[in-house]
């Protein structure tokens, strides 16, 4: 079938990233249908999604293209913020971001635009499929800064056969360029940051508004207490924020969170981010999903348990991920995700 003939419907955010994807497809010959995806928003936070959703129809505008609205509040409420709030509140560190995929991206609007007769969705994702006749792997985009495939290992091979990600062959500024040639509206729009529905109020005071947390003690691994957090459940390994300190001078060097105790309330910090008596070389993982292949037992792979953080080389057994060496900052609840080379694995939740 000829792209002429085939349909496809965009995930339309309002940003640059999703305004060139639409712009690339219609060049190259798709009928590309503009969807802008409504998801939940606490009533007690400020809301642009009104402004984003303006700014989605002016590129549909522009390149003469048909506009739908799919309103996914329910399923994101359930899927992503509820989701979110319930593993802070296990004091695990959560990735909405990768359960909004899964279940909203590529499920329920992945859903919605089947039963429309759509060949392909789109989104404007750093990421790119490649085929081989009824196989799809999911590699990592080409921007490495950019790149996104860690929110998207959980994504099954009947969904990458149905997805199109046409930016992940390019760099940021090659597609800011490409939205100025397109004369788009959004060129010049900067990225949006941090979690889509808080916007600009940060995460603790979301949270607070769900969880209820009590302040407590800040310890050293010898039990000295150094100060006092607000609720253990707003804090993740590494941080090295947010914590009011007994100790007093300006030479003092900062520090980190290295472990929690949710039943005690209590956080474990060092002066060190990489103490040794917190290393782990190996991890084992939950809701484990395999993209294609299964790794193979003692071959040499890296892996990622962050977005855009180093990949560490590891082998995997099982459900297990060994370490070459003791990694630093692994939270319980984060993304682990397994790479060779560019070809995203799959991966699991940290347990």
């Amino acid at each position: 079938m000829r792209k002429k003939e085939k349909t496809v419907f965009v995930g339309m955010s309002g940003g640059v990233d999703s305004s060139v994807t639409a712009a690339l497809l219609k060049k190259e010959g798709y009928r590309v249908v503009g969807v802008f995806i409504k998801v939940w928003h606490p009533d007690f936070l400020p809301c642009d999604w009104e402004k984003e959703r303006i700014d989605a129809m002016r590129v549909c505008v522009r390149l003469d293209i048909p506009f739908l609205t799919l309103d996914v509040e329910k399923e994101y409420k359930r899927f992503v913020a509820d989701y979110m709030i319930e593993e802070y509140r296990k004091g695990r560190t959560p990735n909405p971001d990768v359960m909004c995929n899964k279940h909203v991206k590529f499920d329920a609007f992945l859903s919605f635009t089947r039963a429309k007769g759509a060949d392909y969705i789109a989104t404007g994702h750093y990421a790119r499929i490649e085929r081989d006749g009824n196989n799809s792997r999911l590699l990592r985009g080409i921007d490495n800064d950019k790149d996104q495939s860690y929110f998207l290992w959980t994504l099954p091979q009947e969904v990458l056969h149905r997805v199109l990600f046409p930016i992940g062959k390019y760099k940021k500024a090659e597609v800011r360029a490409l939205a100025r040639k397109f004369g788009l509206p959004t060129s010049e729009k900067k990225d949006s940051q941090g979690i889509c529905f808080l916007g600009k109020v940060d995460l603790e005071t979301f949270l607070t508004h769900f969880i209820h947390v009590r302040k407590g003690k800040v310890v050293t691994k010898d039990n000295t207490v150094v100060g006092e957090h607000k609720g253990v459940e707003l804090y993740t390994i590494g941080e090295r924020h947010g914590i009011t300190l007994s100790e007093k001078g300006a030479l003092r060097s900062p520090y980190y969170v290295v472990e929690k105790d949710i039943k005690k309330n209590v956080l474990l910090v060092s002066h060190n981010p990489h103490d040794p008596a917190f290393g782990k070389e190996t991890v084992r993982l939950e809701s484990v999903h395999w993209v294609f292949d299964r790794p193979v037992l003692g071959k040499a792979y890296h892996a990622r348990f962050r977005h855009q953080g180093v990949l560490c080389p590891c082998t995997v057994e099982g459900s297990s991920v060994l370490f070459a060496e003791p990694q630093y900052g692994l939270a319980s609840g984060q993304s682990l995700v397994i790479y060779d080379d560019m070809v995203c694995v799959g991966g699991g939740i940290i347990s």
